[in-house]
């Protein structure tokens, strides 16, 4: 009995012992599949890691150094005197110092940062929901068959096919007060002179005008796109059930065509947030500041103000790119929360 006790307790011993190397060998087994996994898929996509690497590097350069330069730039006092710079054989070494985040209060503080907000913001809205109207109707129209329509399509592709500046200097010189093409329209109707880039209001409405000229074409080719990829057969069944035309681009339509408009909102709004060419070389920011948005405003305060102030502008930026951050962050997780996968 001694004999087969003690038997027992050795093999007892043994079969956990048994059990915790082999648990020890199954993490090592797990250690090892990680990394071996890890090895594989660098030796099965070696040619997809190469490919982007130079890439990788390219963006790292043109777009994390400037960027990592402008945070750290706003958080200094550096301006167009005290930077370091070379006049002649004499280099002058810079000065400015670190201030930390005295300059975001200075920008938040400032009552120019709440105004060119609020206008920032409404010029965005009014231009992206004007421009998503207008390109769904457009891209509705040409999606039926009638004839010209290739005609039609390249007509409306046009203002995306011109250089962004030439479009806008076309359209200054058609707003011109006393030589422009719709002041002398108006005139030989009998309706004196409109002030389309001297007067505040109308400022507003022409560089609104514009953008949206240059942003049409671009919306309507998406969704024309969104809506060719709608089958065909649920437009029938609808008919069929007695659907008006309503109820089908109601229901059918705008559900098919979501995936395809939240990715043009969301790109449009970037864009138009900070759409400095169309400010700049319409109306320089005027008259006065009344069409200054939050990216002019920056540039403004890089090259315009004197002297030069680099911090207050790379502060700007930096603002610029928070709000355009929180913005697509909110905007995931309501789409998330809508079902959509982005």
């Amino acid at each position: 009995m001694a004999a087969d006790t003690s038997q027992s307790v050795a093999k007892a011993a043994g079969g956990d012992g048994g059990d915790s190397v082999a648990a020890r060998g199954r993490s090592r087994g797990t250690d090892s599949a990680k990394r071996g996994g890890l090895g594989r898929a660098l030796a099965t996509h070696w040619y997809a890691w190469a490919m982007v690497a130079p890439v990788v590097l390219v963006l790292g350069v043109i777009i994390g150094w400037p960027l990592a330069r402008g945070i750290y730039l706003s958080l200094t006092d550096a301006n167009e005197r005290n930077v370091g710079r070379t006049i002649g054989a004499n280099h002058i070494e810079a000065t400015y110092k670190f201030v930390g985040l005295d300059n975001y209060a200075d920008v938040l503080a400032d009552p120019v940062f709440l105004q060119r907000l609020v206008w920032t913001v409404v010029w965005t809205v009014l231009c992206v929901s004007i421009t998503f109207t207008l390109g769904l109707a457009l891209a509705n129209m040409l999606n039926r068959d009638f004839r010209g329509r290739a005609a039609y399509r390249m007509a409306l592709i046009l203002p995306w096919a011109v250089p962004g500046f030439v479009s806008v200097f076309a359209w200054r010189f058609l707003f011109n007060r006393d030589s422009g093409i719709l002041n002398k329209i108006l005139d030989g109707g009998g309706i004196s002179a409109i002030p389309w880039l001297d007067d505040p209001t109308w400022a507003k409405f022409s560089v609104v005008a514009v953008n949206v000229w240059l942003g049409v074409p671009f919306m309507m080719v998406a969704l024309l796109g969104g809506l060719q990829s709608i089958p065909g057969e649920l437009y029938e069944a609808a008919e069929m059930d007695g659907a008006t035309s309503w109820q089908r681009f109601r229901h059918i339509t705008l559900p098919g065509l979501r995936a395809v408009s939240m990715t043009v909102i969301l790109l449009s709004t970037i864009w138009t947030f900070n759409m400095f060419p169309v400010i700049f070389l319409l109306t320089r920011g005027g008259p006065g500041d009344s069409t200054e948005i939050l990216v002019t405003q920056a540039f403004r305060e890089a090259f315009v103000a004197s002297p030069r102030d680099f911090a207050g502008s790379a502060t700007w930026g930096v603002l610029i790119l928070a709000l355009l951050m929180i913005f697509a962050l909110v905007y995931r997780r309501s789409l998330r929360k809508q079902g959509e996968v982005w």
